[in-house]
């Protein structure tokens, strides 16, 4: 038997692979996709052995079907019943909101049937800039903390701004503040010194999908990209700066990082802290008693309209790629997007296309130098179609941008962590905060305006005579776009 495997082997791994492949073939055609991918995925698989199953596997699964923790264990529970019933406008707010947003009710709406995520009108929030307003805010915020502070980032980094972070939660867990930090197994790096001094204070500490050789994973698996910070159920940070000292400028304009990040008071603040609890009793394997203890009444009277939207494997729609293409659609005057990575869908592609030929005044901005090769060659494939369509692309120069924002028609702002591509899209977990306050819009518009500045506008004509080796290079790129 030995003996003629050994003489067969090549034969029976063909056999075995295209088992393999007429098995995914099946699996194709049984989810309705797309015709043209639906042709595409199984000519690969037939014709090439081997590396059909390999492309299959990094492209052509369905990840948001493959639900990784159950919401249900959280959602279900009758607090969070209470809260989220709580949330729910008056007869009369509904009136006035429907007055305010006019056409944008649309994106309320959309999200609300797909996550049930509830419009909260009593907020305050306040724009940072950069790693050195955002640490500032937070630090101060976590020294006041007096019942719980809550953590869940994708970086968390023990140098020198992580280790200032990691002492006061300490201190605060040695004073009986009860302290829970999740980070991502693959972009966090903390010592084993770090993780045993944080248990010794009595910090809870959990890896997202922990991994034994995260320098060799890299982003080929489900990754949790959120940065989220909550405080006593009172104060909520979210955007896109994670916990590491690049993330700090300290007036040096040496390697620049423009960022965003968001801190919100209020009844958004309940949204976060019920998406933390999700993702707590996965990376815990354990059930905490959820009481209305981290949802203390907020004192905000301000009315600023916040909705978060989270996505990820585990929700049924993808909630941020689909309220940011409506607001695109719908968009009558303007859409400024900011983001590090473009390598979009082709539903955004289109609708940026089609507003900006409709007259809507579509302006993109993204890094000029890009921390990664790929990612950035992969963006510069898209720039072509995006300009003959009208788009104004603007590329940073100043350093790196990485800030995740969007403006339309100075009512409609989106701050989170999902950048404009495939894995935030589809495969990441990601949350964003969606603002509808003309004031917040302003804001971010002027910032918008003074990034530009320091940026250079991309003319069609002279990127159209990019040279051949150049476009082989993106296109190349392009085709790993969803493992970017």
């Amino acid at each position: 038997m030995l003996d003629f495997i050994a003489n067969n082997i090549w034969t029976i791994i063909i056999i075995v692979n295209y088992i393999l492949a007429i098995s995914a073939a099946f699996i194709i055609l049984f989810k309705n996709i797309n015709p043209s991918k639906t042709m595409t995925y199984i000519i690969v698989l037939l014709v090439f052995p081997f590396l059909g199953i390999l492309v299959y596997y990094l492209f052509g699964q369905e990840y948001r079907k493959s639900k990784l923790f159950n919401r249900k264990d959280v959602l279900n529970k009758s607090v969070i019943k209470q809260i989220n019933h709580e949330l729910e406008l008056s007869y009369f707010e509904k009136k006035e909101i429907d007055k305010a947003l006019d056409e944008k009710l649309k994106l309320v709406k959309l999200l609300y049937t797909n996550e049930s995520s509830p419009l909260t009108l009593q907020n305050k929030v306040e724009i940072l800039k950069n790693g050195d307003d955002k640490f500032k805010s937070l630090i101060h915020d976590l020294k006041q903390a007096t019942n719980h502070i809550h953590l869940e980032y994708y970086i968390f980094l023990d140098d020198i701004i992580g280790n200032e972070v990691i002492d006061i939660l300490c201190e605060k867990a040695k004073n009986g503040v009860e302290v829970r930090v999740s980070i991502d197994d693959v972009g966090s790096k903390l010592s084993r010194s770090v993780k045993q001094k944080l248990k010794n204070s009595g910090v809870e500490l959990f890896p997202f999908m922990p991994v034994f050789f995260s320098r060799f994973t890299g982003n080929l698996n489900y990754r949790n990209h959120r940065k989220l910070a909550i405080i006593d159920g009172l104060i909520g940070y979210i955007g896109g700066i994670n916990i590491a000292d690049n993330y700090l400028n300290n007036n040096h304009s040496e390697d620049f990082w423009r960022d965003t990040h968001l801190k919100i008071q209020g009844e958004a603040v309940t949204q976060l802290q019920i998406h933390f609890f999700m993702t707590w009793n996965f990376v815990s394997n354990s059930s905490i008693k959820i009481t209305k203890n981290y949802f203390p009444e907020s004192k905000v009277t301000t009315k600023t309209p916040v909705q978060i939207a989270a996505s990820g494997p585990d929700t049924d729609w993808a909630n941020i790629m689909e309220v940011i293409f409506t607001a695109i659609m719908t968009a009558n005057k303007y859409v400024y997007i900011t983001t590090p990575y473009f390598i979009p869908n082709d539903e955004i592609i289109s609708a940026m296309q089609v507003v900006s030929k409709s007259g809507v005044e579509v302006k993109l901005l993204i890094p000029k130098a890009s921390d990664s090769w790929t990612a950035k060659h992969a963006t510069n494939s898209y720039l072509q179609d995006l300009l003959e369509a009208g788009v104004q692309v603007y590329r940073y120069k100043k350093g790196f941008i990485h800030a995740k924002t969007i403006v339309v028609d100075g009512i409609f702002s989106s701050i989170g962590t999902s950048n404009m591509d495939y894995r935030s899209f589809n495969i990441n977990f990601e949350i964003n905060a969606f603002i509808y306050q003309e004031s917040v819009s302003k804001t971010l518009v002027a910032q918008f305006q003074e990034d530009i500045k320091n940026s250079e506008e991309v003319s069609l004509n002279t990127w159209i005579k990019r040279n051949s080796f150049t476009k082989l290079k993106e296109s190349f790129c392009r085709l790993f776009s969803p493992l970017l």
